[in-house]
């Protein structure tokens, strides 16, 4: 009878106050993480990097670094619990079969293995963030999600795209540092393609220098080159520098306007 009052008034005590102690350390420590990485991410990269570039790096590690985290203070507080709770219990002989499970799989789970560490590089060699816009093994889609394990894209239909880290070879990023708003329109021969030129970069130039895209235009949309031609079709290239992620409305709002000049020019497409 002494021994369970001594169990339930002590060791549960005991117990619970380190239930309190991981939760303390599991919320303040995430979130002294996601500062301290906000603001080690912002210090090194603010003068090089993108606005939008600090943030996606900030996003990728700060999730690395507090799932990390937790599942640190996790098993500690859980370990911390069955010694108060279990004392007679030894946890040697449980590490020792864990270490002699954790060979047998080892030899069994190489994959595993090489899906860790090719998640590591990517993290630390910054190949692709939290919100970049990236092709993998020829799918496309926005990074939601970066694991030592596996990569998560989301594709513009909505579906979700889970590739292992190991198996990524190839990765094409179309959000890194700058974008590119290129594209073409194809015009009769008839028409003036000195005009045309003319109209085509001052349109890209006034587009440029408006409030609400100047700070999404580095380079405004000009005349690049002249594609492929037939008796009936001149292929123009247009083609102009952006913040990441901002191409495809630059090109949208680009050829939206173009296709107002032309009309009123009376340029026959």
């Amino acid at each position: 009878m002494d021994t369970y009052v001594k169990w339930a008034t002590g060791d549960i005590v005991k117990a619970a106050l380190i239930v309190i102690i991981t939760l303390v350390f599991y919320v303040i420590g995430t979130t002294v993480l996601r500062i301290a990485v906000k603001s080690a991410v912002e210090r090194t990269r603010h003068k090089t990097w993108h606005r939008k570039d600090v943030e996606k790096r900030q996003r990728t590690l700060v999730g690395l670094f507090t799932n990390i985290w937790r599942i640190l203070v996790v098993t500690i507080g859980a370990f911390g619990i069955m010694n108060e709770l279990f004392p007679d219990i030894s946890l040697a002989p449980l590490f020792a079969s864990a270490g002699i499970i954790g060979v047998a799989i080892g030899f069994g789970s190489q994959a595993l293995v090489k899906d860790f560490l090719s998640g590591i590089f990517i993290i630390s060699e910054n190949q692709y963030r939290v919100g970049d816009i990236i092709d993998i093994n020829g799918s496309t889609g926005t990074v939601e999600r970066i694991g030592t394990r596996s990569t998560v894209l989301r594709d513009t239909d909505g579906n979700v795209h889970y590739f292992p880290n190991g198996t990524v070879q190839h990765v094409i990023n179309k959000t890194m540092g700058y974008s590119m708003a290129r594209f073409s329109i194809g015009i009769h021969p008839s028409n003036d393609l000195e005009e045309i030129i003319t109209l085509i970069n001052e349109t890209g130039k006034a587009l440029a220098g408006e409030e609400k895209w100047k700070n999404k235009i580095i380079d405004a949309p000009s005349f690049e080159s002249i594609g492929e031609f037939t008796p009936s079709t001149v292929a123009l290239f247009i083609s102009g520098k952006t913040q990441p992620s901002d191409q495809w409305s630059v090109t949208a709002e680009m050829r939206r306007r173009l296709l107002s000049a032309f009309e009123k020019q009376k340029i026959e497409l």
